[in-house]
């Protein structure tokens, strides 16, 4: 690290460096001999090169190597003799490097446990001793050349600031950054001031005003719903000033939206003291009354897991703000926030990512353990992902649970995760409030300057244990006898300001009644509070509407005109001269040149560019995200084409036509838990846009089970927000082996209810067209899981016509037998399935050349098609029923589709009024490891569906050899 070596442990190895060099110049590495006759001649040389960031930045080597460019040596100063100068000399030497080990070390002298446990020990580097200086020295006059701002200053007044300014209530971890001007920034802003702001008195009154807010509003609730779980603010009130401080100056500095983003401490704090959610409102809600009026459907979630939006008004500037609703999987908002960051700021066209801010509040244990953080910060600098930096706000309890920070964490700080990216990292203790509203104002002044994340650290307590209806003192009895004596922050600063006379105790015992009568009188009003019509369709969300009749009997236009699918084929296969393609993809573009010619041939990825292209010509922008995106997992989209001679890259899809909205895609970090809640959030707030995740794998996925469980699924019905995100889970069985062979779509339909989200496992490039398009074109948002193939991307049975992507096509559901069999009433079997293996069954049936047995395809497995699927066991009224999946029985579809099956052949009076499966039996491991097991297996599958002799099948564990009869399923 640049500032390594003149830190306190070479002080002394410097100086005899330079003692030596005095005695005999030939003594010393030449490096070292052009920097201390420099010295020699002119000290002040010396602070110039040692005051500041800027070290090394000009010279040839590591340490101590000569400027090629300096000006001449200035001659001695006033005719001083050697021992002076050498005397001189020394002593800047080792006053600068004290200076400068003060701003890499001194925060771990910094006071800021509000408690008091973890008391900082002395630290030998941070000692004047450590660089030969003596008590006799402390009022001898040391020249520093306007380091700290003071030309020359005795050793005692130097310690005094460098402990002021780094070992104070604020201490400061910057100098791991290696951006010079980043570093000199936060030096110059923290020196300067010597790291506080000199409030007016009006400023404390403010910052008083805020605290009594957030304290008061945690004892009223306290006292009026006593033992009710709120997981209040109680000893961080202080950030409730911080974030007014970032909203005030920030809305100064060009901020005109926020995006906040937190887990469930202090919530209702937050949404009382600065979202300014009305207190009846809150208290309404405790009381039992419905968060949302009677005609909004939901289920609802707990108060301290709900979001709100409002405008705040500072000194005339408006600022939008939105808290995100979040469950209680602490982290798991970080990415929600930041595609909403992302979202919002191309859509108010803020380029430069200064209008539209992101702030995050962590608890200090999930900032350390959970890995979506660091998934966070690794893209946060990334190009399709950057949003200007986030504010990092930790409310640092110093617990976590019931667990103390030496068994939840590794390093010295919970914001040691931080540094991967350079962030500056602002340590301050929470019971100085006007501290922690310094640092919160430094925070975004530097991120509005560098577009880069800030980390405020916090650290306070938690004066009610994890909840309130815990007993803290179980596990940590010391603890909680100190906080049980600890006066609260806004007492502590009451009597400051009464100590400073802005203020008499009357007025500030004033000032906390009047806001406990306010409480009162909102407590009563709370009785007959009536909420207003939820918001959640307004804005971008207008003309949208909630789905009203059953999705299955749902028709969406989604068909084009032959004119314009030719349109964007012509884009997809021209590239400009100046572009050297890749020879391998000049074929395939001739090959879908002659697609577009003939109509015919239509294989998936080309009816996928189609679907994004004919959206974007309509207006609607696309945002495809994941791993390898641009290519394809499986080399098929090609949607990036890189020049071979200078890597330039050439995306067909946004050169059709001026008017066309922009098409997006982007090769993702390795990452899936933070990148899916970040596209998840994007669509939250863009849905006018069809916005894509795609796994590498299906069971990539896995990794990112948090966002589909508690937000994908669920995120409408708790909070009443829709999200019309896709998710494309590479999906088949081939012999490759238990990985990456399922993308588990058993686990998806488990999370299926009241008409959520929908789950397809698609067999037609032109299926795939319109299921995309359906995104978009209908009135309502919904997420989409779609199971999407791997060999079929080049299988050539599995490819559409233009016709079928034309007018009068449209989704299909339920795809029905496309073959000549027997009559209807002469089939003997009708296999059900869904996905690739029904192109096993076909070319099985076609090999032995069967006419008897009809395939149906399911294509939509939720909203299940319950009519559809209904309407074909009913033509086939003597044939047995199968459903066949390549998946084991205890994994893909059978479990979902089992009930539903039954239901229907008794509903429909089927002989035999049963439901056979046939698959893989149940297995641990998702498929086997041998090639030559997979073909038996695969081969056997599609013997004993099309066996019509095989009934019922009774070499399968229970409980999978045949459904049971089940009642009305309700769906």
């Amino acid at each position: 690290m640049e500032a390594s070596f003149l830190t306190g442990a070479n002080a002394t190895f410097i100086a005899e460096l330079y003692e030596r060099y005095l005695d005999d110049p030939q003594a010393v590495d030449p490096t070292w001999i052009s920097l201390f006759k420099e010295l020699m001649d002119d000290p002040a040389s010396l602070a110039s090169e040692l005051k500041g960031p800027s070290w090394g930045r000009n010279r040839t080597q590591v340490v101590g190597a000569p400027d090629l460019d300096a000006p001449p040596p200035k001659k001695k100063p006033g005719g001083a003799s050697d021992a002076e100068v050498r005397a001189r000399v020394l002593d800047s030497i080792r006053a600068l490097m004290m200076i400068r080990t003060y701003r890499v070390r001194g925060h771990l002298m910094a006071q800021l446990d509000p408690l008091g446990i973890n008391e900082p020990t002395a630290h030998p580097e941070l000692d004047y001793r450590t660089y030969g200086f003596t008590e006799a020295d402390l009022d001898r006059e040391i020249f520093i050349d306007n380091v700290l701002g003071l030309e020359k200053a005795k050793l005692r007044e130097i310690m005094s600031l460098l402990k002021k300014t780094y070992c104070g209530t604020i201490g400061v971890e910057f100098m791991h950054i290696q951006d010079p001007d980043q570093k000199a920034w936060i030096q110059k802003r923290i020196e300067a001031s010597r790291n506080v702001t000199e409030f007016t008195d009006l400023g404390k009154k403010t910052i008083l005003e805020r605290l009594t807010e957030a304290e008061g509003f945690e004892k009223f609730l306290q006292v009026k719903y006593t033992g009710t779980k709120r997981f209040g603010l109680e000893g961080g009130e202080s950030i409730v000033p911080a974030i007014e401080q970032v909203l005030k100056r920030g809305s100064q500095l060009g901020i005109e939206e926020v995006v906040l983003g937190m887990a469930h401490r202090g919530r209702l704090n937050i949404l009382a003291n600065v979202m300014r959610k009305p207190y009846q409102a809150i208290f309404s809600e405790f009381q039992g009354n419905p968060a949302n009026p009677e005609d909004v459907q939901g289920s609802g979630d707990v108060k301290y897991h709900l979001g709100t939006s409002t405008d705040r008004e500072f000194d005339g500037k408006i600022v939008h703000m939105s808290l995100q609703a979040n469950p209680s999987h602490l982290e798991a908002v970080d990415p929600v926030v930041l595609g909403k960051v992302r979202a919002r700021q191309g859509q108010i066209g803020d380029t430069e990512r200064t209008r539209v801010l992101g702030i995050i509040l962590h608890g200090d244990a999930a900032f350390a353990g959970q890995g979506v953080v660091a998934e966070c910060f690794g893209m946060s600098q990334l190009k399709g992902y950057r949003t200007g930096g986030t504010l990092h706000f930790v409310i640092n309890n110093q617990i976590g649970f019931t667990t103390a920070p030496q068994y939840s964490r590794s390093g010295t700080y919970c914001s040691d995760i931080a540094k991967m990216v350079q962030a500056p990292i602002l340590h301050v203790n929470g019971d100085d409030p006007e501290a922690v509203v310094h640092a919160a104002r430094i925070a975004i002044e530097y991120r509005q300057t560098f577009k880069s994340d800030v980390v405020l650290d916090m650290v306070c307590y938690r004066r009610q244990g994890h909840n309130e209806s815990e007993e803290p003192a179980f596990t940590q009895p010391k603890m909680y006898k100190l906080i049980s004596g600890q006066t609260t922050t806004r007492n502590l600063y009451a009597q400051r300001l009464v100590g400073e006379n802005v203020m008499s105790q009357a007025d500030a015992d004033k000032m906390a009644a009047d806001f406990h009568a306010h409480l009162e009188g909102e407590f009563e009003t709370a009785k007959s509070y009536k909420p207003n019509k939820a918001d959640w369709l307004e804005g971008r969300w207008k003309g949208l509407n909630q789905l009203g009749d059953e999705e299955e009997y749902q028709q969406y236009d989604t068909q084009c005109s032959i004119e314009a699918l030719k349109l964007v084929g012509k884009a997809l296969t021209t590239t400009p001269d100046s572009v050297d393609v890749n020879r391998k993809i000049q074929r395939q573009l001739k090959a879908k040149e002659q697609m577009f010619e003939t109509g015919e041939g239509i294989d998936w990825a080309t009816a996928e560019a189609l679907a994004f292209g004919t959206l974007a010509q309509e207006g609607h922008p696309i945002r495809l995200s994941g791993q390898d995106c641009g290519r394809g997992t499986f080399s098929q989209r090609h949607s990036v084409l890189i020049d071979q001679s200078n890597e330039n890259t050439y995306v067909p899809l946004n050169h059709i036509s001026d008017k066309q909205a922009h098409y997006e895609v982007l090769d993702s970090p390795l990452s899936e838990y933070a990148v899916l809640g970040y596209e998840y959030g994007f669509s939250l707030a863009e849905p006018n846009g069809l916005t894509l995740w795609e796994a590498q794998f299906g069971d990539f996925a896995n990794g990112a089970q948090i966002i589909f469980d508690q937000f994908i699924c669920s995120g409408e019905s708790k909070w009443l927000r829709m999200s019309g995100l896709v998710v494309l889970l590479p999906h088949g069985y081939e012999g490759q082996g238990p990985e990456h062979s399922s993308a588990r779509p058993e686990r998806y339909l488990q999370l299926c209810a009241e008409d959520n989200m929908q789950v397809c496992n698609l067999t037609t490039p032109a299926n795939y067209f319109h299921a995309l398009r359906r995104q978009i074109r209908r009135n309502f948002r919904k997420p989409l899981i779609i199971m999407t193939p791997k060999s079929l991307l080049r299988h050539k049975a599995c490819v559409s016509s233009l016709a079928d992507l034309g007018p009068n096509s449209g989704f299909q559901r339920v795809i029905p037998e496309t073959q000549s069999l027997v009559a209807d009433d002469q089939v003997k079997r009708v296999v059900l399935c869904s996905g690739k293996v029904y192109y096993d069954l076909l070319a099985a049936r076609e090999e032995r050349g069967i006419t008897d047995v009809a395939l149906v395809r399911v294509e939509q497995l939720y909203p299940w098609p319950k009519e559809l699927v209904k309407a074909e066991i009913s033509r086939y009224r003597n044939a047995e029923v199968v459903w066949c999946q390549e998946e084991p029985a205890n994994m893909g579809y059978w479990t979902f589709v089992m009930p539903r099956l039954q239901f229907i052949v008794e509903e429909t009076g089927h002989s035999p009024a049963k439901v056979a499966y046939v698959g893989r039996p149940a297995s641990a491991s998702p498929a086997t490891g041998l090639m030559k097991k997979h073909v038996a297996e695969q081969n056997r599958l599609a013997e004993q569906a099309l066996d019509v002799k095989a009934w019922p099948y009774i070499d399968l564990p229970q409980p999978f050899k045949r459904a049971t009869t089940l009642s009305k399923m309700g769906e």
